[in-house]
Formats: C-alpha cells, structure tokens, sequence
C-alpha cells in the first residue's frame, strides 16, 4: 500500500488523495454494509465510478442457463445479485458549476472508514472555478442496529463568496448497473469466471412509485425470479435562511433538489435516511409499508440515536472479536479491517447465506459457496455465535432443494449446490462446480464445530440434525466397497473434485475422503446423542426422515473403512488416486503473464498436470489434524506447498496455518501477508470486484489456528503456539458455551483471562488446566515449536521414481516453452542406482 496516500492507523482506513487509476479497488476497500445490505464506495457526485453498486443479499435474478451441449441434470437456473436502486448519488452545484472530484480542484482531500463507528467519512476543500472555497463534509453509514437502514449526511460551507448552490440527492435505478453517463467497458479480452453475469434485458420492473412531502418511495419486482423489492428514502434539512425543494418522482428516478442562496460561514446541513426491504413473495406495496414505518421509527428516535446505536453494536463487537498484535499499528490497521468486512457481509445476513464478496461488490454473481462453511463460519462460532446460528439457519433452508438436487444425480439424501443463492446449482461448469461434492461434509463440519462451540443443541436436535443425517445417508450411497487383493476391504468415493478446482472428477480425493468420513461418524454420533438424552427429539428424527439403527451402524462401518490413499514410494498422501501419475507443472518457469492459469489454459491442459489452484491435501491436514501424525503434515506440506499456484485466494491462509505448525516460520508470515492485504494491496487485481470474505475469516483463521496454535477437534480448547519472531504479543478472544477467554501468547508464556462467563478448561501442549474468573492463568512456553530455514524445496521431488517406475521431471505445456524437457520417462540407469541404493 502506499502509506502516503493510506496512512497507517489503528483503528481507520484513511485516504488522502484521491485517484481515478484505481477507483473499482478503493470502491471496495471503503465499501459499508451490514450484511443485508451494501453500498460499494463510490462518490457522492455519481460521475466517477469503476462500478455503482447497492446491493441486497440474496437479492437477485434468475436466468436459464444455456448449455452449448445439453445432459440430464445439468445445471439449469443461473442467479445474479441484482444492483438494486442507488441512494448514494448527492450532487452538488456552486454558482451551478457541479463538483466533479476527477477534474475538481481540491485543496485538501480526506476520506475515512472508521471501524469503530462504522462510518464513512469525507471531507474536502474544493476550490471552484471562480475561486469561491467551499468545504463539503459527508458522512455515510449503513446501520448494524437496524437491518434495513441506511444514513447519509451532506454539509456544505461557503468560504469566501456568497454564492447559489444547489444539491440534487437522488435514488436511481440503474437498469443491469448501466452507467448514465458513459457506456459499461468493453467486455474482458480474457473471460473471467470470477466475475458476475451481465444481464442485458431489463430486471426489476416498476410496481409503485410515490412522493409526499420529503419522503419518495419506489417499488419493484425482479422480472424473473418474481423477488420484490421496496426502497424509500427522507430528507431533513437544516439551514438557517430559506431554501425551496423541487421533487421528481418517475418509475426509475426519485430525487430531491434544495436550493439555497448560501454567506460565507453558512452550513447547509442534509440528511438523507434510506431503508429497503425484499421479499420473496411479498408485494412491492406492503414492502412499502414496511420502508415508511422503518422511516418513521428513524425520525422518533432521531439520527443521534442511529449513530450512537452503531457505535454501541460495534464496540460490543470488537469486545468480543478483535485480534491485537502488539508494536506494528500496520498489521493492526489491515487485521481489524478484514475483520469489519466480515461484519459487513455477515452480521444482519439473518438467514441469508453469506456471499463470496459479501455485500460489497457483484463478482462470483453474489453466489454462496462452501467458503462460508470453512473459513467464515468459524470466526463467527467463537466471537458472534448467532451470526453463524443464521447462517447454518440458511442451509436447513435449503435443505429441500439440496434432496431434489441429490435426487437429479441418482443420490440418496441430500447434496448441496456448489454454487447458489437460492438453493438451486448455478454452476454451469460441473466438473469444477457441481462435482464438488464437498460441500455437504464442508457445512456438516460447520455444524458440528458450532454445536461445540456453543452447546446449541436445540439446535443441532431440530435442525441441523437434518442436514447431518441426510448429507451422511448422500455419502453413504455415493460411496461403495471395494476388495483389493493383500489390503482387505475399503469403501470408496469416485468421480468427485475436491478443492483443488486445477484437478477435477477423480477418485479418492484425500480432502473429499477424510471429510465424508468425518461426516458419516459426526451424522451417528448426533444421532446416538439425541437417542441417549433426548428421546422425544429422537422419535420425531425417526418418524420425520425415518432413520434406523442399521442405517446408522453402516455410517459407521463407512467411516471406519473409509479408504485414506498412501504413497509408499513418495511417502505422502496422494491427491487422488492417479495424482501422483500425472505431470508436474513446472511453477518456477511459468512467466508471470501467464498466471493465474485458469485464465490463460484450457482446463484440460490444466488437468493433465500436478498443479492446484488451491490448498486440497494440506486443507485436509488443517480441518482434521488429529487423523494425521506430524511427520505425515510435514511430508504432505513438503511435497503439494511448491505445486500449488496461490491464484485461489483461499490458500494462503491454510498454507500459513500448516506451514507455521510445521515449522516455516518465514513461509507462513509470508503467507500470511499475501492474504492479509489481497484487497488492501490488490493483490490478485480484482479486489474491483468486490472484497474477498473467505479470504479475511482466513485471516482470523491464521492467527488464531496458526500463529495462536489453537485446535479445537475436542471438547477441550488446546493450544500449541507459534509466534512469529519479531512479534510482541498476539491477544485474540474465544467464546465457548458462554464463557469468553482472552488469549494473550507472548514469546516466553500465553496468558488467559477469563472476560465473561464462569470458566473452561485449556490445554496447553498436552497440560490441562481449568481457568475461573478469579485469576488470569499464565502458563510457561518453552520456545515457539520447530523452527525450519526457508520453504520447502521445490526440486527435492524431482527425479525421484514414482509407484509405476517413471521419473518424476517439471515440465510446461508447448506454448509456454518451446524448450520442454522430456516428460515421463523411464530412466532404467537411476531406478538401478536408487534399487541399490
């Protein structure tokens, strides 16, 4: 980042110059929501934009998805989140010469996203073309106290002129994001799957438009998915000479305009007060309703009261969540603006999934994936517990859709849809999309992990047990038996993509395994744990899905028999069952124009080598640490850490987890860099697009599992740290069944502090220890776990003789480098040497 133009602070993100080079990047980056609703950052003016954004979570369209070649049970309905009607537009005109920040004169230049007020402000100096100085200060905020609300405040100050102004405040409706002032850009040259469907044919079509007095309201209806829509907005203005208001009310438009001849020294003072609500199936008239009383209940209260609300629910939040790490205000900057976006996405969701961008962009079309379950969701469990009770909420909601689609693939039970928003499969691309069969261990895992966590099991006994049982009873049809001569019986899963998406449809991938697996033993155990302690709930589970003692018994026997691939001759645990027989792409010779590789390779050029986008294998060691021994983690590491590319940003943060556990300190800061600032420092150059939610629950996830050593595979927190040198102290807090503690590691101990609740028990490397509010409890460290130089070499693997007597040698395909060596040779003088040897 450039600390001129964003200085470090704490606890803001501050711009101090403004730039039209990087307008998309600071859209987001300075983006407010509040999880169901979002506006990106853009201007007040409305003229200089990458791309105007407001967006409703799981507010969306539908479209038919049009395959060049059709099969049965291909995805069918694609959804996009809708940019619903902007209220971010005030414009402002001095002597009638408009403010226009890309070619305004500006004195001075500040804007701010306070994490602490969840506000957004700007204040700046503009000096107009006839030298009349005018200061205009903004605030924007989308409240966390009220779900549907958002407040924008417009000041303006005269300086050294009298002068006529004129500000025109606006809600418009933007048909498919349609800039009105010069055309969309040409589409990319490259396609990029990371970004979100155009929709060209009109979306929300108008039931209702109305003004009275200063309060405008418009009403939609999505023309496809039938979702409706109401949006009102208020005015209030305080000046103390006349003004007049001139108001324009048409299907796509609403706008205030005040006019006012302003003295030197004179604030005119608007607040604008919008509110939203949607639906499903209900009218745009009675969403009406719903918008005015949320207005009226705005102007009772006051806005003092809005903003102090917000302050008050943040301050809360931060008690609970925040990360400190002692001495470098830098690091502290980024962490705790990650974590507000995890606010930002999740926090009044309510029910609704929580997208890959969050309510901050359109890219991935607004789409839930399994991110959620595996990287968001946990930072939740351990700091806002309801927050991830709603989310897990979504997916029993979803679970009708998920039998049906379970039912299209000729599975039992119930498989969730890679990629959705309503419930249905968006993914038009099975192989990478649908094949990720994943997905149901993934959200069982989340399941699972917040019963835990938080002893909900009201929850677990009326809802999730649900999910649990029928994503068990998917795996179990899915998966069968196999003998193989010498090794006994083994129950295999074949034709799925794990999350590896560089590497699709293979048997036995080690991630998809180990968590059916997972998933098949956490399905019987819930289900015995209801029989034992609460036997009503049992008996309405048996008559509700009709599960029986059998059925349960053959999860088990699954699970047991579950076949965990292993290389004897490489010592590690394959991907899949032919991985190891492809070859190895070679990173190190890969020219930089041409990453990532997803969008300059066909997929099946991809799919012939040992890449992989994302961590896949070493995930796996993560999420189920306890099924592994040390050495297996660190020859695993060793050997898929070089292979693996990073242009998925969900990597990173596992690979820092791992990589601290086993040792490359230097490798896991580094990592940990990479995703820290992946939309600070725009790092894959697409943070335009929207921020990357998965990525910033990863960031928690790496200081708190990797530099905070915390496992939580049982019912006892445990702890094993890895400071990184240089680091001062590292404090985060944990909440587990209403008890919070605060962990603070520092290089010679880790304190714990009970904050709130009665008390739990730690363990820290392998020493129990109880801890009361009466005492923080300070143990000893003796140093921070190994400690290996560098990363792992990325040639140790080369020219070693696979399974089938090949020689394992990196190559590229022919149009990256005329000059490939000879790939999957037989060298009969080095099997003879290593023989032996």
């Amino acid at each position: 980042m450039d600390r001129l133009r964003f200085p470090v602070d704490p606890w803001r993100l501050v711009e101090t110059e403004f730039s039209r080079k990087d307008i998309g990047v600071t859209e987001t980056l300075f983006a407010v929501g509040n999880g169901y609703l979002g506006l990106r950052g853009n201007v007040e003016d409305g003229h200089d934009a990458h791309a105007h954004g407001t967006f409703i979570n799981g507010f969306h369209e539908t479209w038919k998805i049009l395959h060049a070649e059709e099969a049965y049970g291909f995805a069918r309905t694609g959804q996009t989140i809708v940019n619903v009607p902007d209220p971010k537009i005030i414009r402002l005109y001095v002597n009638d010469e408009p403010l226009l920040l890309s070619v305004a004169d500006l004195v001075s230049y500040s804007r701010v996203l306070d994490m602490r007020d969840g506000v957004l402000s700007r204040d700046l100096l503009w000096r107009t073309p006839s030298g009349n100085r005018v200061r205009v200060r903004s605030k924007r905020m989308v409240s966390f106290a009220q779900r549907h609300l958002a407040l924008m405040t417009f000041e303006v100050t005269l300086l050294d002129e009298e002068a006529p102004i004129a500000i025109s405040s606006q809600l418009l409706n933007r048909q498919a994001g349609l800039d009105e002032y010069r055309a969309n850009p040409s589409p990319d040259v490259i396609a990029d799957p990371r970004k979100a469907e155009k929709l060209e044919a009109r979306v929300l079509e108008p039931r209702l438009q109305h003004a009275e007095g200063d309060r405008v309201v418009l009403g939609y209806q999505a023309a496809s998915s039938g979702m409706t829509l109401a949006a009102a907005m208020e005015h209030w203005v305080d000046f103390e000479d006349d003004y007049d208001r001139v108001t324009e009310v048409e299907q796509d438009y609403a706008k205030h305009v005040f006019r006012a001849r302003a003295k030197p020294g004179q604030t005119f003072s608007l607040t604008k007060v919008v509110s939203y609500h949607t639906s499903r199936v209900v009218p745009a008239r009675e969403l009406a309703d719903r918008c005015n009383r949320t207005l009226d209940r705005v102007r009772s209260e006051g806005i003092g009261t809005q903003f102090e609300d917000q302050r008050e629910w943040l301050t809360d939040f931060w008690k609970r969540s925040d990360v400190e790490i002692e001495g470098n205000d830098g690091i502290q900057q980024a962490v705790r603006w990650n974590l507000f976006q995890l606010a930002q996405a999740a926090a009044r969701g309510d029910g609704h999934g929580i997208a890959a961008k969050g309510v901050t962009g359109s890219g991935y079309g607004g789409h839930y994936f399994w991110d959620s379950e595996i990287y968001v969701l946990p930072f939740f469990t351990y700091t806002s517990p309801v927050i991830a009770r709603n989310a897990l909420r979504y997916r029993y909601r979803m679970l009708g859709a998920a039998e049906r689609r379970a039912g299209e693939l000729a599975q039992n039970g119930a498989l969730f849809p890679w990629r959705t928003i309503n419930g249905e499969e968006a993914s038009a691309y099975y192989a990478a999309g649908t094949a990720q069969y994943h997905i149901d261990a993934d959200i069982a895992y989340a399941i699972d992990k917040y019963v835990r966590a938080t002893g909900d099991d009201d929850f677990l006994a009326r809802e999730g047990i649900d999910i649990l049982v029928q994503t068990a009873r998917m795996w179990a049809d899915l998966g069968f038996w196999r003998r193989v001569a010498g090794d006994g019986e083994s129950f295999r899963i074949h034709g799925v993509t794990g999350p590896d998406e560089y590497t699709t449809v293979v048997n036995d991938n080690l991630y998809t395994n180990v968590m059916a697996r997972f998933n098949l033993r956490c399905a019987a155990g819930s289900v015995r744990k209801l029989q034992d302690r609460w036997p009503e709930q049992y008996s309405r589970l048996v008559s509700r899905l009709g599960v029986t003692e059998h059925e349960v018994q053959e999860w088990e026997r699954a699970a047991d028999g579950m076949a965990i691939l292993w290389d004897e001759q490489l010592g590690i645990h394959p991907q899949d069952a032919l991985f190891n027989e492809r070859e190895v792409w070679d990173l190190a010779n890969t020219p930089a124009d041409k990453r990532p590789l997803l969008l300059h390779f066909h997929p099946l050029v991809i799919y012939r080598f040992q890449v992989l986008k994302q961590a896949d294998v070493v995930l796996a060691l993560f999420l189920q640490g306890d099924d592994f021994t040390a050495e297996q983690k660190k020859a695993d590491f060793d050997y898929y850490d070089p292979i693996t590319t990073g242009d998925s940003t969900l990597s990173g943060v596992v690979q820092s987890i791992i990589a601290a556990e086993v040792g490359y300190e230097d490798l896991a800061l580094r990592y940990f860099w990479d995703s820290l600032y992946v939309d600070l420092g725009d790092l894959h150059s697409n943070a335009s697009e929207g921020a990357h939610v998965a990525s910033a629950g990863g960031v928690w996830s790496a200081l708190v599992y990797g530099f905070g050593g915390f496992r939580d595979q049982s019912d006892v927190l445990k702890f094993d740290p890895r400071l990184p040198d240089g680091w001062d102290c590292l404090t985060f807090r944990l909440t587990q069944h209403g008890t919070r503690v605060r962990v603070s590691i520092a290089p010679e101990d880790v304190t714990f502090t009970i904050e709130e609740g009665p008390g739990l028990s730690v363990e820290v490397r392998g020493e129990r220890f109880s801890l009361t509010q009466l005492q923080p409890l300070t143990v000893p460290l003796d140093g921070q776990g190994p400690r290996l130089p560098g990363a792992p070499d990325a040639t140790a693997f080369h020219g070693t003789v696979r399974a089938d007597g090949t020689v394992i040698r990196p190559s590229l395909p022919a149009n990256v480098n005329d000059d490939v060596p000879p790939t999957h040779e037989i060298n009969l003088d080095e099997i003879a040497e290593r023989i032996q040897d």
